[in-house]
């Protein structure tokens, strides 16, 4: 039994002793830790703050003036007239829009380029009694501008793009009818 053991003991000795590695830098997941988004696949929720407003005034005033006096004579009277043209434009305009869109949205990360920028897309469609919404957001992230929560505002966004688009009958009766824009080209309205 002795010899037994001893040659178990020296057949450790040995053989080379094997051991993997049980940490992976790709399914690490901490017990307590952030939940940033920082790898491919990863959500990342965007809150969509952005306010625009836009205004272009325009004004144009032309004043013109014109006289023409002459006098001549028939026979041996003397005529005399005077003819005048005064005009007078003014005229202006001003456009002004704004827009307000604040939404939340849970995007992808699709990519990692080499800075270590994150390029983020989602969408979200909603429909509401046949009235269809369609929010989509794209753009490149800086890991630093997550918050702990998991969050980014998209005020941060590089290279953003925001379209928030819709269709149903709350969108058509937005634009007026083929009959208005027909009267509307003629100059009628």
């Amino acid at each position: 039994m002795t010899v037994a053991i001893g040659i178990v003991l020296l057949g450790l000795a040995v053989s080379p002793g094997r051991a993997d590695n049980l940490y992976s830098a790709n399914t690490y997941d901490p017990l307590a830790g952030d939940r940033r988004a920082l790898r491919v696949g990863d959500n990342l929720t965007v809150i969509v703050t952005e306010l625009t407003t836009a205004t272009a005034d325009a004004r144009t005033t032309a004043d013109k003036a014109g006289n023409v006096t002459g006098s001549a004579s028939l026979h041996n009277k003397p005529q005399q007239g005077a003819f005048s043209i005064d005009q007078t434009f003014n005229g202006g305009g001003t456009i002004e829009r704004s827009g307000k869109l604040q939404a939340r949205l849970t995007v992808i990360v699709q990519d990692i380029d080499k800075d270590g920028y994150l390029h983020v897309r989602g969408q979200q469609q909603i429909a509401i009694n046949h009235d269809k919404q369609k929010l989509i957001v794209e753009g490149r992230v800086r890991p630093q501008d997550i918050a702990t929560d998991n969050t980014v505002l998209s005020t941060r966004l590089s290279d953003a793009h925001i379209s928030y688009t819709g269709s149903g009958v709350l969108s058509e009766n937005e634009h007026p009818g083929l009959f208005t824009r027909i009267l509307s080209w003629l100059r009628i309205l």
